[in-house]
């Protein structure tokens, strides 16, 4: 587990949801800090309840009226889908004076059930209206594979996925960050270039949903 945690060439975000904040405690005390929440409700729970040195990650669909709930602690925002949601971000972080890093996210599966704009809709964003966001740091993108066994098709997601942050990276001086990979694609995601991956059962053991 240590090697899947500690490594220089990514950045390994422990997804924690549904955990509990002991299980949480064992692994941020082996010296990590970066974990994921899906749900504003528990990230602010674990928030309260867990050292404050900690990296938190929002790793799931964020609505426009929990946004302000956030923006005080949240290090990194993965789940932006929509300008309206940015422009929401961009005001909560002004009201407070801090610039919040958030990642677009694209929805490389082209799922109906999942979030993220389309490739058709990236290419067509506004770069310098990105740019004009004075409370925003837009750190790169995010997108989740299909929930496929078909390997040759998430790998060919995920490097769709890391062309797009290639060319954006070009334009976008503030990108440093591909945020792809789950427990059951990350390797594939690494050999496409991803620098951030977001796994939660090769972590925690496998989730309890009763």
């Amino acid at each position: 587990m240590k090697e899947l945690l500690f490594n220089n060439n990514y950045t390994c975000v422990a997804v924690s949801k549904t955990k509990p904040t002991t299980d949480i405690k064992k692994i941020y005390n082996l010296g990590h800090k970066d974990f994921g929440e899906n749900k504003v409700q528990e990230l602010e729970i674990k928030y309260k309840n867990l050292p404050k040195d900690i990296n938190w990650h929002m790793i799931g669909h964020l609505q426009t009226n929990k946004v302000k709930k956030i923006v005080p602690f949240i290090t990194l925002i993965h789940s932006v889908d929509s300008i309206k949601l940015l422009k929401v971000i961009n005001k909560e972080s002004k009201k407070i004076n801090k610039i919040t890093n958030c990642l677009i996210q694209v929805n490389i599966s082209n799922e109906d059930s999942k979030y993220g704009f389309n490739f058709e809709e990236l290419n067509s964003l506004d770069i310098e209206f990105l740019k004009n966001f004075e409370n925003i740091k837009i750190k790169g993108l995010m997108g989740m594979a299909s929930y496929s066994s078909n390997e040759k098709n998430i790998q060919k997601e995920f490097n769709l996925l890391n062309r797009q942050y290639i060319n954006l990276k070009k334009l976008m001086e503030s990108f440093d960050t591909l945020s792809m990979g789950m427990s059951n694609d990350y390797k594939l995601a690494l050999k496409e270039g991803s620098n951030m991956i977001r796994v939660g059962s090769k972590i925690f053991g496998e989730r309890n949903y009763h």
